[in-house]
């Protein structure tokens, strides 16, 4: 229990760390929310817990798939800001696509024969 209490304040320490910095500096908030450590944390959660290299090559092949439709939110809610749609609206508006954007994703891959 200690150790996924101690996997949970790590990772939540890294998401106040880019509020806090975003505060101060969108170019810092951006540059360290870029940086994949979300994904690198849970590779090493992962191998902490498994041991399992195919499980992390197959986690990480996922991620890059799946990273290319979530840059859809990161395109869209701020053309939707500045559009002046309301906050909310915007962010629920780029959520619903960017899920569309998964599923359109997931079946692509499957249809090429990728399987995540």
């Amino acid at each position: 229990m200690l150790y996924a209490t101690f996997k949970v304040i790590l990772t939540s320490v890294l998401v106040v760390a880019v509020s806090e910095a975003a505060k101060r500096s969108a170019l810092v908030g951006a540059i360290i929310a870029s940086v994949p450590l979300v994904s690198v944390l849970a590779m090493i959660w992962l191998y902490v817990d498994t041991g399992d290299t195919e499980k992390i090559a197959r986690l990480a092949s996922g991620i890059f798939w799946l990273v290319l439709p979530s840059l859809l939110l990161f395109l869209s809610l701020p053309l939707l800001l500045r559009a002046g749609v309301d906050f909310y609206a915007s962010l629920a508006t780029s959520i619903v696509l960017t899920v569309a954007a998964y599923f359109a994703m997931l079946y692509s891959l499957r249809l090429a024969g990728i399987e995540i």
